[in-house]
């Protein structure tokens, strides 16, 4: 299953991905989530592998992520008119997705954030959750972002509001 999400955000694209990237933000917009570690490499850093953990709607998955294109390296000076790419690989129960990331400037003040996201599974739970409800996935993946774009424009915190 393949499909792309995509979100502006009305910040600078330099002030938008270093908070996306900053892994002390990530509770305050990634709804759900229990804990992100690293187990080998530094956060954000090509090459890394971190394990994630995260709760939704009562069910907890566990997951490894690894981080396999950042683009440009260094997120503290985007040039102008760049494009950032970040892009992982998620292996856990019975799945495994890529998501690769693009991030843009849209406009002054404005970031384009696309999202191209593509899973496989294994196991029968999750075939079984992809047969029957394909724009779970889909429906998630934009949440995410609107919940980033609450977060970063207006300071809103997910912890912070009723799911």
């Amino acid at each position: 299953m393949k499909y792309t999400v995509s979100i502006e955000i009305a910040l600078p694209l330099g002030q938008a991905v270093r908070l996306l990237a900053d892994p002390a933000q990530l509770p305050m917009w990634l709804r759900g989530l229990v804990s992100h570690e690293p187990v080998s490499g530094a956060h954000g850093q090509v090459g890394t592998v971190s394990r994630v953990v995260l709760e939704m709607g009562g069910q907890r998955f566990e997951c490894t992520e690894t981080v396999t294109r950042l683009e440009p390296a260094d997120l503290r000076d985007i040039p102008a008119g760049a494009v950032v790419h970040y892009e992982r690989e998620i292996v856990g129960g019975g799945m495994w997705s890529a998501a690769r990331e693009r991030l843009s400037e849209a406009g002054p003040g404005l970031t384009l954030w696309q999202s191209e996201n593509e899973y496989r599974f294994s196991g029968l739970p999750m075939r079984l959750v992809a047969l029957l409800m394909p724009g779970t996935f889909r429906k998630q993946s934009r949440q995410h972002m609107q919940d980033f774009k609450a977060f970063a424009e207006h300071g809103r915190d997910v912890r912070d509001v009723p799911a």
